[in-house]
């Protein structure tokens, strides 16, 4: 099973959801399309929400750290939602947690986008 995603634009955040398992094989590469795409439109506050996705390896994390260096470099954020416990574990044996902010629900991470605007605008 791969991955399917769809968007929704919400308060200025493009909400990518994500149904499925990020890992090995194409379920990289659409992830890695949909963000491309989204940047190539100008949007720059970018949440991926995890809340339907089954499974992630280690090859799915390194598309997370990809795709975090990509909205970095074109001045964006990138926040995450809804992690499974596996992906939490993940994330804290690589280290990654340092990176990625996360949140449980949609209004807790709509408001860190706010917040952040306010701290730096």
């Amino acid at each position: 099973m791969s991955i399917r995603t769809s968007t929704r634009l919400v308060e200025g955040v493009v909400i990518v959801d994500i149904m499925g398992q990020l890992k090995l094989g194409p379920a990289i590469g659409a992830l890695r399309e949909v963000v491309d795409g989204l940047l190539a439109q100008g949007y720059r506050k970018i949440l991926l929400n995890f809340g339907d996705v089954l499974n992630v390896d280690s090859c799915g994390v390194g598309e997370l750290m990809t795709t975090y260096t990509s909205i970095r470099r074109e001045g964006g954020e990138l926040k995450l939602m809804q992690l499974n416990k596996h992906l939490k574990n993940l994330l804290h044996i690589t280290k990654l947690y340092t990176l990625f902010e996360t949140f449980d629900d949609q209004a807790s991470a709509l408001r860190s986008f706010q917040q952040t605007r306010t701290r730096t605008g």
